[in-house]
């Protein structure tokens, strides 16, 4: 409802006012319209209660919200909230009596005054705040200003200074506070920095291990020089050497090539005469390359034919004493009936088979070798040892089935589920290293040695055969007769032990 307005009139009893009862009708009704409890928004009660010198609300849990209008200001007393911002209205500072705790960050534009001391949340409380240049207060709970450190760390490196001792014993001492200290490379050396790192290097005119530099003028004693490459002339006493020609410097001086004790010289690439050469005895050892034919006593030898000068002479290769005819390539032959021993040295290629050395291979691409006896000849191994890398398979003379097989470390049936029989001949045993099977009877093949039962790893021994649960005559799965028939002796673990046994019931 709106609120009534009580017409008073233009001036005093002139008859043109509300009549009594309807001005007081209307106040009763701007009364109820204000402490009425319709929960308009117009009632007082509905909203704010003033009582008892408190402004509190009508609603329960209701909040008091004081909101001027437009850009207007709450004064409370000196106190002005204006939006978010508290401050006081007659200039003067605001005090807050109690203590205050916020949750949030507090931000202080202004100057900051404590009256006793500052706590933080951990460390000593500060108490003030000093300005000496010296730093003589020795205090836990004074702060210095900036210019109160510079001056004491200025003052402490001025009267310091660092000194450094040179290999030649000079020493130099440099003020902290005004000298810096330069680092000069010497001949051949130089500094450079970068941050706070110094580089000391050599440049190109020191000569390292690695390095590739020239040496001018230098004498080297007693040097050793490995794979050394010269160029120009190079001189040696008389001996000049440049390019591929050496010659002597003295005129018409022989040059003379002579190996020391029973050495010789060896001329190991082919080499041309341009001129008569006399020669005592030659023993040379290499590769002779002849242009044209080589005639030497009755033999002729021309392009790839070695023949005899005479006619119908015979040809012969004969090595002197012990030695044999090498024979290095292969060789083809109208058929040859050799009588004695032949001595090879280096490979043999039969077909497709291959001796070299100890062993024996095929040469065509997965080729078997075969060893086939003739009628009822046999194939006999006579070495103590017999090696087979790889897979032995054995098979039926008759049929050519393969029965087993060898493997690394293995010895299996070629076919599933069979057995592996180890028979001997007649009243023989079947020898295992040290151990002796006979019939179904295993014994040590050593006199009075121990035969051991031994599992790898954590596995058990594990015995299988028939079991009963009596024992005895006169005893039962529970009760034991009260002595044994005897007692077993037996190594458990190396260790020997006693068993007791009973007669079967």
């Amino acid at each position: 409802m709106a609120r009534q307005n009580i017409n008073i009139g233009s001036s005093a009893n002139d008859g043109t006012g509300d009549p009594l009862r309807t001005a007081f009708d209307k106040i009763n009704d701007n009364f109820v319209e204000l402490y009425g409890s319709d929960n308009d928004i117009n009632t007082l009660d509905a909203n704010l209660d003033v009582n008892n010198f408190a402004i509190t609300t009508g609603v329960t849990n209701g909040n008091v919200t004081i909101t001027p209008n437009g850009t207007g200001n709450i004064n409370l007393g000196s106190i002005t909230v204006n939006g978010s911002q508290i401050s006081s209205n007659d200039s003067t500072q605001i005090t807050l009596a109690d203590n205050i705790q916020t949750t949030g960050t507090m931000n202080v534009t202004g100057a900051a005054t404590l009256a006793t001391s500052l706590t933080l949340a951990t460390g000593a409380t500060v108490t003030g705040i000093l300005d000496e240049d010296n730093l003589g207060t020795d205090s836990a709970t004074q702060l210095a200003t900036q210019q109160s450190i510079k001056a004491y760390v200025d003052a402490q490196v001025t009267a310091q200074d660092l000194d450094f001792a040179c290999d030649d014993s000079t020493t130099l001492s440099i003020d902290l506070d005004s000298e810096s200290l330069q680092f000069s490379g010497g001949t051949g050396i130089t500094t450079a920095g970068t941050s706070n790192t110094v580089t000391i290097a050599i440049d190109g005119t020191v000569t390292t291990l690695t390095g590739s530099q020239t040496l001018t003028n230098k004498v080297l004693t007693a040097p050793t020089i490995n794979a050394a490459t010269m160029t120009g002339t190079v001189t040696v006493d008389s001996i000049s050497m440049a390019d591929n020609t050496i010659t002597t410097n003295a005129s018409n001086a022989d040059l003379e090539l002579d190996a020391s004790g029973t050495g010789s010289v060896r001329l190991i690439a082919p080499t041309t005469a341009v001129s008569t050469l006399t020669t005592a005895d030659i023993t040379t050892t290499g590769t002779h390359t002849i242009t044209g034919q080589l005639d030497a006593e009755g033999v002729r030898i021309k392009d790839n034919t070695v023949t005899t000068l005479a006619s119908n002479a015979n040809l012969e290769l004969s090595a002197n004493g012990s030695g044999v005819v090498d024979v290095k390539n292969a060789m083809t032959t109208v058929g040859q009936t050799i009588t004695g021993d032949v001595a090879i040295t280096g490979a043999i290629d039969v077909d497709n088979i291959k001796i070299d050395g100890n062993n024996i291979t095929s040469t065509n691409t997965n080729g078997g070798i075969s060893l086939d006896p003739n009628g009822s000849g046999n194939i006999s191994l006579t070495a103590t040892n017999v090696i087979v890398n790889g897979e032995l398979n054995v098979g039926k003379q008759t049929v050519g089935n393969t029965l087993f097989m060898m493997r690394g470390s293995k010895i299996q049936p070629n076919d599933t589920n069979d057995d592996i029989v180890l028979e001997s001949n007649g009243t023989g045993s079947v020898v295992l290293d040290q151990v002796s099977i006979t019939d179904n009877k295993i014994t040590t093949h050593v006199s009075n040695a121990d035969l051991q039962l031994d599992t790898d790893g954590t596995g058990y021994l594990d015995i299988r055969t028939d079991t009963q649960t009596t024992v005895g005559s006169a005893g039962g799965g529970d009760a034991l007769p009260a002595t044994p028939t005897g007692y077993i002796k037996i190594k458990i673990g190396g260790t020997l032990r006693v068993i007791p046994f009973y007669d079967q019931a």
